[in-house]
C-alpha cells in the first residue's frame, strides 16, 4: 500500500515535466523502496549509488562548513541526476535531460519529496 502511494507520487512528479526521464525513493542505506525507472535501469545500482552520493554529500558539506546538505546535483553529458532527502531515512532520486528548466524541477522535487518524506 505505501510503495503504491510512493508510486504515485513518483509518477506524478515525472508527470510535471517532459525533462523529468526518471525518479526513485530509496532509504538511505541504498534500498530501493519505490521507483519510476526505464526498462533496463538497475534499481539496486541506482539505489547504492544515490546513497552514497548522497552521504558524501552529506559529509563534505559539514568538512566544509556549508551546513544541512539539501541537494546533490551532478550534471552529465547526457543529463542531470539530482539527490535530495525525503525525510530522515530516505533519498530522492531524479533523472533528467540535458536541457532540463533545472528551476522548475528543483520546486517539483521540494514538493515530491515533501509528500515522500510525510509518508515515510
Amino acid at each position: 500500500m505505501r510503495a503504491d502511494m510512493l508510486t504515485f507520487v513518483l509518477t506524478d512528479l515525472n508527470g510535471t515535466s517532459g525533462d523529468i526521464e526518471a525518479s526513485g525513493v530509496i532509504s538511505t542505506d541504498g534500498l530501493m523502496i519505490a521507483s519510476v525507472l526505464p526498462a533496463g535501469m538497475d534499481e539496486d545500482r541506482v539505489g547504492a549509488m544515490s546513497a552514497a552520493m548522497l552521504s558524501l554529500g552529506d559529509r563534505t558539506a559539514q568538512e566544509l562548513a556549508r551546513g544541512t546538505l539539501e541537494q546533490v546535483l551532478i550534471k552529465g553529458a547526457k543529463g542531470y541526476v539530482l539527490m535530495t532527502y525525503a525525510g530522515d531515512e530516505a533519498v530522492l532520486t531524479v533523472l533528467a535531460k540535458p536541457n532540463a528548466k533545472l528551476g522548475l524541477i528543483f520546486l517539483d522535487v521540494k514538493r515530491a519529496a515533501s509528500s515522500i518524506a510525510e509518508l515515510l
